[in-house]
This record gives structure tokens, C-alpha cells and sequence, in this order.
């Protein structure tokens, strides 16, 4: 019998991509429709455990096998400077505006010692474009190819990285308009933004970054309960343990379809027939599996969920959670607006307006008219259980 087959880790690859094949091949399409496709530009969001990394992953994965390079980054301070020096080992550091600290080490150039770099938020759209630039002229990137850059967690960038990094792309694009080169033979950019739900707010109506409505947007969703099962089967059988499929969709039916309780359910059940020496999993590791994975998803989707939201934010949820009527684990609950309005003690007006926020932050859903229910699941449990 092989290992455990899911990996719930944060970021690690799951044996099978269930329910994203379509932003799969889309994106793989644009890499290969040529300069000026929408999915070369794309922007990744979804919720916490929605497997946006995962998806960033992938991304880089086929960039390589079609001859790209590639350059994964995270939000951060200092996002801009370390995609200029990646993009341009070489040069990176003597671009214009740019300013040395004292030395310290720099990974993957030998043993040279460099100071740590910091380009001007006036200068750091000419550093990037520079960067950019050197890179598609240079022996790095390959003809009719080009470099592929994915940022995770873009809802933490400060508003000068994205203006420098919109302006980049946007002139290495016009660029390659202007330039008589052969289109089978130009060098592009191809470049893959994902975050939580807000980051289009920030990156779309922003009027310095326009061009990105052009954008081709991808949010990531819950995975229908029958794709699950027989991903649960195909997944558990090619492990060496038997699945009957009665069995797994209702192990698919806890997941919700919700691609981190995917990951968890399938762990946790699969580790309850190994630790009983089972080749089969039976209604007991599903009951185990269900437990030990709730634990987990609690722990890592439902309280950071909440820990990032304002006090007018949690109390319109605590007042939705109380007005839902629904008990017991795995029941989302539907709220009537009105039963919120009198169980927090606010306005209509100001029920309206935390409802909103709540439903573009992917939250909460509407339930049909004048009902809200949780986006995510067992978040109204939770929330129940914190006081």
C-alpha cells in the first residue's frame, strides 16, 4: 500500500486537481495563443483553503514543460526590488534610483556579497520595467516564449508595488506591439496574481492599473459533491485501498466541496483504515476522519476568517450566527435580514452595509430574497462556540 494520498498541507501539490481543469486550460492556452491573450494576465482568487497556491503551482509547472521561465514570489515588503533582481540576476542591482545597504548575502550569485536593495516608490516602475526588459532580451528566456511570474497573497502588496508592477507589464506588452518581430518569435510576459476576494477591489478599480480589467479573473469555487466522490474514489484506489462509492460520497458530502475540507476529509478517513490495518474504508473512518478533519479546518479556516475581520464585521456575524436558527456541525444556516437587523441591535441601513462588505469578501452568500447564508463552511458553528 503507497502513503497517504492527500497532502492538506498549505501549498502542497494534491494528487488530483478536482474541479480546476478549466482554469487549468485556460491558462495553458494563453501561454501558447500568443502575446496579448487575456490569460496571460490573470488574476486567482478565492477564500482561505480554496487552493489558490496550489494553483500557482500548477501554473509554473506547465510554464516549465512549455519552455518558460519562471519566478514565484509572495506579497511583501520589498516585492518589487526582489522581482527586479530576479528577473535580472545580473543587472538588477545597478538600475536607477536604486540604493545599497550594508552587505549581506545574496542566494543563487555564487559567493558575491551584495547589499540589500531598495529602489524609490518614483523609481521602482523603471527598476521593474528595466528588469523585465534585460530578461526577455537575455539568454534566459527562449524565442515565441518568455517568463512567467506568479505573486501569492497580492491582497497584502502596498499600492506602490501594484501600480509598479501594472506599469511594467503594461509597457512590456505595448512594446512588443511596436516591435517587427515575427509573433511566433516574441518574448512575453505572463503573469498570475492570486489573493483573497478583496484583492480585486484593489487591483481592478484602481485607476492607475485600469489595464488589468482586461484581466482575465478566475475565482476559484466550492467543488460540486459528485466530482469529489469520484475523485475520492479514483484518489483511494490508486493508493491501494478500496473505496465503495456509497462510502465516499458521504465523505464528499462532509467536504462540502470545499477544496481544503477535500484535502482533510481524504486524509483523515484514509489514516483511520491504515491505523485499523484496514484495505478498506468502512462508516467508522468516515465518523473519525469527519471529527479529525472538522478539528483542523476550524482551527486553520474559520478562525483566521474571522480573526481578519473588523468589530462591525463580527458583530453582524455573531447576530447572523444567533439569527440562523440551525444547530449541529455542517449546517451553513440561512439568516433572514430582518431577524439580523434586531439581533444586532442596528439599523437596516447599517445591516445593509456590513452585508455588503461581508458578501464581497466571500463571507457569506445570498440565500434567496432577503436571506444571507455562510460562504464558508462551519463558520456559523464557530462562531457559536467563541461567544
Amino acid at each position: 500500500m503507497d502513503g497517504n494520498p492527500f497532502k492538506p498541507t498549505a501549498g502542497k501539490m494534491p494528487p488530483v486537481l478536482v474541479g480546476r481543469q478549466l482554469i487549468i486550460e485556460d491558462f495553458r492556452e494563453a501561454l501558447r495563443d500568443g502575446i496579448g491573450a487575456p490569460g496571460r494576465i490573470m488574476l486567482v482568487t478565492g477564500q482561505r483553503g480554496f487552493g489558490k497556491t496550489v494553483m500557482l503551482t500548477e501554473f509554473r509547472k506547465i510554464a516549465k514543460s512549455e519552455g518558460w521561465l519562471t519566478i514565484s514570489e509572495t506579497a511583501s515588503d520589498g516585492l518589487v526590488d526582489r522581482l527586479a533582481l530576479a528577473l535580472d540576476p545580473q543587472d538588477g542591482l545597478r538600475v536607477a534610483g536604486a540604493q545599497l545597504s550594508p552587505a549581506i548575502s545574496a542566494g543563487g550569485l555564487g559567493s558575491l556579497s551584495l547589499g540589500g536593495i531598495t529602489v524609490s516608490h518614483e523609481m521602482a516602475p523603471l527598476t521593474l520595467r528595466t528588469a523585465m526588459d534585460h530578461c526577455l532580451a537575455g539568454k534566459r528566456t527562449k524565442k515565441g516564449k518568455g517568463v512567467l511570474i506568479t505573486i501569492d497573497e497580492m491582497q497584502s502588496a502596498s499600492r506602490e508595488d501594484i501600480v509598479a508592477i501594472a506599469t511594467a507589464v503594461q509597457h512590456v506588452i505595448a512594446q512588443s506591439d511596436e516591435s517587427d518581430i515575427a509573433e511566433r518569435d516574441k518574448r512575453g510576459v505572463a503573469i498570475v496574481f492570486a489573493g483573497l476576494p478583496s484583492m480585486v477591489n484593489e487591483l481592478v478599480n484602481n485607476n492607475t492599473t485600469t489595464f488589468m480589467r482586461r484581466a482575465m479573473q478566475r475565482e476559484l469555487a466550492n467543488v460540486s459533491v459528485p466530482e469529489v466522490r469520484d475523485a475520492y474514489v479514483k484518489t483511494i484506489g490508486e493508493s491501494g485501498m478500496d473505496i465503495d462509492k456509497d462510502v465516499a460520497d458521504q465523505a464528499a458530502r462532509i467536504s462540502q466541496g470545499y477544496p481544503y475540507m477535500i484535502q482533510l476529509v481524504g486524509y483523515y478517513v484514509w489514516r483511520s483504515a491504515r491505523r485499523r490495518n484496514a484495505r478498506s474504508i468502512e462508516l467508522q473512518d468516515i465518523r473519525q476522519g469527519e471529527h479529525d478533519a472538522l478539528t483542523e479546518f476550524v482551527q486553520a479556516v474559520c478562525a483566521p476568517a474571522i480573526d481578519g475581520l473588523g468589530a462591525s464585521e463580527r458583530i453582524f456575524l455573531r447576530a447572523m450566527a444567533e439569527s440562523s436558527g440551525q444547530s449541529g456541525f455542517g449546517a451553513a444556516g440561512m439568516a433572514k435580514i430582518s431577524d439580523i437587523v434586531s439581533a444586532s441591535r442596528h439599523s437596516r441601513s447599517w445591516v445593509n452595509k456590513y452585508r455588503a462588505i461581508l458578501l464581497r469578501d466571500r463571507i457569506i452568500e445570498v440565500a434567496g430574497h432577503g436571506y444571507v447564508t455562510f460562504a464558508i463552511p462551519h463558520l456559523r458553528e464557530y462562531i457559536m462556540s467563541v461567544g
